[in-house]
């Protein structure tokens, strides 16, 4: 093998190197890389045989090997998990729906109104305080309202988890299945980082060397619902999917829905990457050793301040710096008017017929146009757009600039004179799902790829996809009602 190559020294060795390795491994049949990895961790497992004595009692079993058998069984694995993410979900959408009460009452219903007042007395002209405070601040006030208490709950219930040491063990769980769909392993720890900012997800799949593999983890990332979707997910799971059942069970079905469809999520990611690394992402696969680390007791006060610092006031932050601008922009669509009918209404009216073969509407399609800075701003959006419709169409409560949207049957009230049905709501759930990224991943994945056509590939996949199985889901829907 190694008659031919030149000395050392040559500047050619490596190229001639790698051409004999190339050669050579293109002469062996199957996956080199487990079976290197199985004779290196034999050979290293001989050798502790030789050099380490054991006690001939069995060793005792500590409390950390007795949970890693338990949460890392093939059979009680997925279940622990699945109990665990929908138990959080629980108690984010129960607990939410108090606070959450509160402060829309306090800002929304209290504030906007006295605000109104104030500018009123000092003179303000009518367009100027209708920008201002009906555009600009009620939509503010509707990001912190509907987004702080369920990101203030879930994010110390999720940085528990971490603290613990409980995510790389979820990483474990699916790193088989992430294998079998052709991906690397460690894209199991990316996609848990996606579920907290898919800009981090991307920015994390440093850490898999195969350019190929890593190339889908980056184009699968958008797929775990990140900081600005799940609001989103809680808010009309509770509104939609929890009414069907009574008051003291519609938590639990809720916190199921949102369990479903982030299940969903790794169930698009995997059969992406299952796609892809058959069609124009093929290559071998990468092996990689997953070393788990130990079990931490939960630091109870500095997990809530880097949960509540570091987390829900950063993603909260960031949603009003789009809300208050978006706002402004939603209340001067929606009083421009062109031959009597405003900017907001022309457009709605235009794309609600393309939208109803989706199982969507006019509505939620300028929403997602108009955040994609921001998945924050699209629940916030939503409202703004449906009030000020429904008030121009002088539908019931909408004839006022406001509704008491401080419980889920108001909300539901407001959406259902808006034209929603559950249909509408089950796949506004899906397509926030399944959709573009938001802006600040766009450019993450430009800078990690360098490549403007694999980014517009990251845009338009999910997008396709979203599409895809909103229409199936409105076709069969239909069909079956």
């Amino acid at each position: 093998m190694n008659a031919g190559l030149p000395d050392r020294g040559s500047p050619s060795a490596v190229v001639s190197l790698l051409a004999a390795v190339q050669t050579w491994r293109q002469r062996l049949p199957g996956d080199v890389h487990e079976p290197v990895v199985a004779a290196i961790y034999a050979e290293a497992e001989r050798i502790a045989g030789r050099c380490v004595s054991t006690p001939r009692r069995p060793a005792r079993l500590t409390l950390d090997r007795w949970l890693d058998r338990v949460v890392t069984s093939r059979i009680w694995g997925f279940p622990i998990m699945l109990l665990l993410f929908a138990g959080m979900f629980w108690l984010t959408i129960t607990g939410a729906n108090v606070p959450s009460r509160l402060l829309s009452s306090l800002l929304v219903d209290t504030l906007h109104p006295w605000l109104n007042g104030v500018a009123s007395q000092l003179g303000i002209p009518a367009g100027v305080r209708g920008v201002l405070v009906d555009g600009g601040y009620l939509a503010t006030a509707w990001v912190v309202s509907v987004m702080l208490p369920p990101m203030a709950i879930f994010f110390p219930l999720f940085t528990l988890l971490e603290d613990f040491g409980y995510l790389p063990r979820v990483a474990f769980n699916l790193d088989r299945l992430f294998h079998q769909a052709g991906a690397h392993g460690k894209q199991a720890m990316t996609t848990m980082m996606g579920f907290g900012c898919n800009a981090a997800g991307v920015v994390a799949t440093r850490i898999i060397d195969s350019p190929r593999e890593r190339l889908i983890a980056i184009l699968t990332n958008n797929f775990a619902l990140c900081n600005g979707r799940w609001p989103t997910q809680f808010l009309i799971a509770t509104v939609f999917i929890g009414s069907l059942l009574p008051p003291h069970q519609a938590g639990l079905l809720a916190a199921l829905a949102v369990t479903g469809v982030a299940v969903l999520g790794v169930i698009a990611t995997l059969g992406t990457a299952w796609g892809l690394s058959r069609t124009v992402l093929k290559g071998e696969l990468s092996t990689f050793s997953l070393e788990l680390p130990p079990y931490r007791p939960p630091r109870f006060f500095q997990t809530l301040y880097v949960s509540l610092i570091d987390r829900t006031a950063f993603v909260l932050w960031r949603a009003v710096a789009f809300a208050f601008p978006a706002g402004l922009l939603i209340w001067l669509m929606a009083n421009i008017t062109v031959g009597g009918v405003s900017l907001a209404e022309h457009f709605i009216g235009t794309v609600d017929p393309v939208a109803f073969w989706f199982g969507l509407n006019g509505v939620i399609v300028l929403a997602y146009i108009l955040a994609i800075p921001a998945n924050e701003i699209v629940i916030p959006t939503v409202l703004m757009l449906t009030v000020l419709t429904t008030r121009a169409a002088g539908i019931g409560a909408g004839a006022g600039v406001m509704f008491e949207l401080d419980t889920p049957e108001a909300l539901g009230s407001l959406l259902t004179q808006g034209g929603w049905t559950r249909l509408t709501a089950v796949n506004l759930m899906l397509f926030s799902l399944l959709h573009n990224p938001c802006s600040t991943t766009l450019y993450t994945i430009y800078k990690e790829t360098r490549s403007a056509r694999w980014t517009a590939v990251a845009a338009l996949l999910p997008l396709g996809l979203g599409l895809l199985v909103t229409w199936l889901v409105a076709t069969l829907w239909r069909w079956i009602a």
